[in-house]
């Protein structure tokens, strides 16, 4: 009797489990379907009136085929004359050997009739320029005119009826717009990448080029230097030039020198035969977070003005010292590689409407813009001038600077004299107050400058100051 008892009270205790499991989950599930409700994500309507293409709809197609016939591989051949030095010695002469060494690089082509520009740096030295069109039609180039500043070469091959890619607006690019490079790296035939552009008026320290690039993530290598740099309707942006690598390949940054300078480079030179070069008249610093409060403005970017220069289009306009330029022509000014880059766009007499902040009001200066001639360095008490047309042609130059003040007095002790031409600032080429400017600002970071000069007797002679 007890264990039927004990079997009845058994199967009712679980028959009780069961049922109460069984309303547990099935008749009352509302905190499980609490959490469900949480968990669950939910479709929600997306408005995309913003202009904003999402990445599947980005089609790189049509200009990688509009640019990719456009794009030309460049071959630079250049002679080297190698000496013995033993036969030297020992016998006072020395027959010599001459190697050919070939450098490889890419080009652009802008006109029908068979304008290309490039790097000055791929075409640097070249005894002979060859063209390989994307065809594989090759042709032999003519050197047409350099800019080493900002590193553009314009060349030129007889030819008819090429295709050619058109000139976009740099300064209307817009960081994180997509982009393409198109080049021929590692002497591989003409090869595209994307990205994306990661900054504008890029100041790479050091460079001793232009100092506006338009950064970019696309993949740049060694042989894509002066290939072009397009937007997605194949327009011409920039010109490919220059990585920053630890390692001498690409590692997730290149930079382009931007289509509105390599454009004003080249009409230049096809009608001046050299690069003209408008100055505004002012020495500057960058308005940031720290000194903004100085001058009692809400901005953190612009360029105050330190110092109005006489004689310049600055103060012929009437700009002032604590002036803060925001912007040129409407274009947002927040470096002063910002204005430089502007600047190298235009040409002596342009006019340009500078909006400045004077006493926390803005109002738009317009300045005549004017050529530089002269230029002073107070570490080393030297004033340069550049070199007139009969000037050089007494030192058989097509160009240069020459010294025309000498402020210290040990500098003329050690033999420099006014009137002696500077040929080079530690191994740069001085052309003009420009390129003596941007050497002496490289030199200053290497606390050593060496100048080699050109005397009245046609002998040059080299000074090294530590």
């Amino acid at each position: 009797m007890k264990k039927i008892l004990s079997l009845v009270v058994v199967s009712a205790l679980g028959g009780a489990l069961t049922l109460g499991a069984y309303k547990l989950f099935e008749e009352e599930p509302l905190a499980m379907n609490e959490v469900a409700s949480i968990q669950k994500f939910q479709t929600v309507p997306t408005n995309f009136n913003a202009n904003l293409n999402p990445i599947n709809t980005v089609d790189f197609t049509m200009a990688a085929e509009q640019t990719l016939t456009s794009v030309v591989h460049v071959k630079n051949k250049s002679i080297h004359k190698t000496t013995n030095p033993i036969e030297e010695l020992f016998y006072g002469r020395s027959s010599g050997r001459e190697r050919v060494q070939v450098g490889i690089g890419s080009g652009v082509i802008v006109s029908s009739d068979g304008y290309i520009i490039t790097n000055n740096h791929v075409i640097d030295g070249a005894s002979e320029i060859e063209i390989t069109l994307n065809d594989k039609k090759t042709y032999k180039a003519e050197l047409i005119g350099t800019d080493a500043t900002n590193d553009i070469a314009l060349v030129k091959v007889d030819a008819q009826n090429l295709p050619y890619v058109t000139f976009g607006d740099s300064d209307a690019v817009k960081v994180g717009e997509w982009v393409l490079a198109v080049g021929n790296p590692y002497n591989l035939t003409a090869t595209v990448t994307a990205g994306i552009v990661s900054a504008k008026g890029r100041d790479l320290l050091g460079s001793g080029k232009t100092d506006s690039y338009l950064q970019t993530d696309a993949v740049v290598n060694s042989g894509n230097s002066g290939g072009a740099l397009v937007n997605t309707r194949g327009e011409l942006i920039g010109i490919n030039t220059m990585i920053t690598s630890t390692t001498g390949s690409y590692i997730g940054y290149s930079f382009a020198v931007p289509s509105n300078i390599a454009k004003k480079v080249i009409e230049d030179i096809m009608e001046f035969g050299n690069v003209q070069k408008a100055f505004i008249g002012i020495n500057y610093m960058e308005l940031n977070g720290e000194n903004h409060n100085e001058y009692d403005v809400d901005n953190t970017e612009g360029v105050i003005i330190t110092n109005v220069l006489p004689d310049g289009g600055a103060a012929a306009a009437g700009i002032l010292e604590d002036d803060i330029i925001v912007k040129a022509n409407n274009v947002k000014v927040a470096t002063f590689a910002d204005l430089s880059g502007f600047l190298k766009t235009k040409r002596p007499d342009d006019v340009v409407e500078f909006t400045i902040i004077r006493d926390g009001s803005e109002k738009v200066i317009p300045v005549k813009l004017y050529k530089n001639i002269r230029t002073a360095f107070g570490q080393l008490g030297l004033s340069l001038e550049e070199l007139s047309k009969s000037e050089a042609r007494d030192f058989d130059l097509s160009s240069g600077v020459k010294i025309n003040q000498i402020a210290n007095k040990e500098l003329v002790r050690l033999g420099l004299k006014e009137g002696q031409v500077i040929k080079s600032i530690n191994g740069s080429k001085i052309l003009d107050v420009d390129d003596a400017e941007t050497a002496m600002r490289n030199a200053a970071r290497e606390q050593r400058i060496v100048l080699e000069v050109l005397d009245e007797n046609g002998v040059t002679e080299r000074y090294i100051f530590n």
